[in-house]
């Protein structure tokens, strides 16, 4: 799982792994469902609103297992957060053809519900995770995580996608406040580093999978705070 520095897509851009399982019949089936377009670019993008929005972002039911984390999981448990989500745009890429990877940066987000922040006991969320395809001869970002819904409720910016420039998370909300940035790029990957991710969550966040974590309402949350 070493980091891909070249600049052209490789055989392992395309290939299936354990955690970007693109040969699963789950994520091929939905990538054929959801990948309309007349070419790469349009296909892409219909696949990164399809995860987008198809399954709610909750980062309160965090599972670091191999199964909880691969791409196909999402599509069995229907929602998931950024690296899931990220696993699942990318498999679902690779599976027609379009080169992908993973990416990963840390952030410190401004916006969070205050039951992540007693729970992380700090805002900086390291290995945030977003898929990087490779479009028209270049490589684009695009980051699948926030469904539209919850966007909505919490004031914040949609992520677009258009195929062209990156799509990443945005500084501040609709009122103008902070919302996210940027603090360190941990590079891309052609699968996900899960054993350096554990390892940094174990260290920098031991109370965050705790049983009231994960017992929670995400969704309750961020509409309680967001009034």
């Amino acid at each position: 799982m070493t980091e891909t520095a070249t600049p052209n897509p490789t055989p392992a851009t395309l290939a299936p792994t354990a955690l970007i399982d693109s040969d699963h019949p789950d994520v091929i089936t939905f990538a054929r469902e959801h990948a309309q377009g007349a070419d790469d670019r349009e296909r892409a993008v219909a696949l990164y609103h399809a995860v987008r929005d198809g399954f709610r972002y909750d980062p309160y039911r965090i599972d670091l297992s191999p199964a909880g984390m691969r791409a196909s999981g999402v599509l069995a448990c229907g929602y998931g957060w950024c690296l899931p989500k990220a696993a699942l745009l990318t498999a679902a890429c690779r599976a027609i053809g379009i080169p992908a990877r993973v990416g990963y940066a840390d952030v410190r987000n401004h916006l969070s519900t205050e039951r992540m922040r007693q729970s992380m006991q700090t805002d900086l969320f390291v290995w945030h995770g977003y898929s990087d395809l490779w479009l028209d001869g270049a490589w684009v970002k695009a980051t699948p995580a926030f469904n539209i819904e919850l966007c909505d409720r919490f004031g914040l910016l949609p992520l677009a996608f258009d195929g062209r420039s990156d799509s990443i998370y945005h500084p501040f909300d609709k009122a103008g406040n902070r919302h996210m940035e940027y603090v360190r790029q941990r590079g891309v990957f052609d699968d996900m580093p899960l054993d350096d991710i554990v390892a940094d969550f174990r260290r920098l966040y031991p109370r965050l999978m705790a049983d009231e974590m994960m017992q929670a309402d995400f969704a309750a949350d961020v509409a309680r705070e967001a009034t």
